[in-house]
C-alpha cells in the first residue's frame, strides 16, 4: 500500500454536505459522479495532498443507505492506493483478510476497487484503490 488514497464519509444529503465541505476546504468538490454499481453519488474534495470522497445513496438498497440506516453520518471507510490491486489482494487474502469483492470493479474518480471486509480489519472497511491505465 502506497498511501492514504482518500477517507470516505457517508452523508445523507449531498448538495448540504457539499456546500458544508466546501466551507471547510475553501474550494468546491474537484469532482462528483454517479457510481451505479454501488448505488452512491460522490463528490471529491482535494485539501493539500488529502482527499475526502462524500457518499450519498442514490436507492434504499445500496450500501451507503444501509450504513446510514445503521450508522448514521460519518466515516464510511479508508481508502489506500495500490500500484497492482490484483497482487495486494492476493496478498492479503494469504494474512487472512476477508475480501468482498476479489475482482477488481470500476469505482469513482477512474479507479479499480476492491474491499476488505470490516470484520478482518478491526471493524474498518477498507478500499484498495489502482488508477485506471
Amino acid at each position: 500500500m502506497n498511501k492514504i488514497e482518500h477517507i470516505g464519509i457517508a452523508v445523507k444529503d449531498l448538495e448540504v454536505s457539499n456546500l458544508l465541505f466546501e466551507k471547510l476546504f475553501g474550494a468546491p468538490a474537484y469532482k462528483s459522479e454517479a457510481v451505479e454499481s454501488e448505488g452512491v453519488l460522490t463528490s471529491f474534495f482535494q485539501n493539500g495532498p488529502n482527499k475526502i470522497e462524500l457518499l450519498a445513496a442514490t436507492n434504499p438498497e445500496s450500501p451507503i443507505a444501509k450504513f446510514l440506516e445503521k450508522k448514521g453520518e460519518g466515516i464510511h471507510h479508508i481508502a489506500f492506493d495500490v500500484t497492482d490491486i490484483v497482487a495486494e489482494v492476493a496478498r492479503l487474502k494469504n494474512e487472512g483478510f476477508v475480501v468482498l469483492n476479489e475482482t477488481p470493479k470500476k469505482g469513482a474518480d477512474n479507479k479499480l476497487v476492491v474491499f476488505l471486509h470490516p470484520k478482518s480489519t478491526n471493524g474498518v472497511l477498507i478500499e484498495l484503490c489502482q488508477e485506471i491505465k
